[in-house]
């Protein structure tokens, strides 16, 4: 291998390090203390019913992927973004009205209502 090639794949192996460094801080940085997560959760929690009075949305059970459920998924988690597995039958996700039975998942059709897991 020549020097060159040597050189650029030294830079680059360099240049992926320190991006990864870089967003260490990011990271880092969302460890929130239970104060602030209990404000958010409350704050998503308060968004979530204010949607749905609206009477413009329902709650869509068993289509939200791993960790983008609408507040609530079931025992053992809190609010949004707590589901653990995609398409988690008691976690539910907020869905224009009249929609959510018309979306299909890989373990079938959404649902109004909680679905066994």
């Amino acid at each position: 291998m020549s020097n060159r090639a040597t050189s650029a794949l030294v830079a680059g192996a360099l240049a992926a390090a320190l991006g990864s460094l870089v967003a260490l801080p990011s990271v880092a940085g969302a460890a929130e203390t239970p104060q602030q997560m209990q404000m958010m959760m409350e704050k998503n929690m308060k968004m979530t019913a204010e949607r749905l009075n609206t009477g413009k949305f329902d709650k869509c059970y068993g289509v939200a992927l791993a960790g983008h459920n609408d507040c609530y998924a079931g025992p053992g988690t809190t609010c949004a973004a707590t589901s653990t597995a995609n398409y988690q039958g008691n976690a539910f996700k907020l869905v224009p009205k009249g929609t959510c039975t018309s979306i299909h998942t890989p373990k079938g059709p959404g649902s109004l209502s909680p679905k066994s897991t």
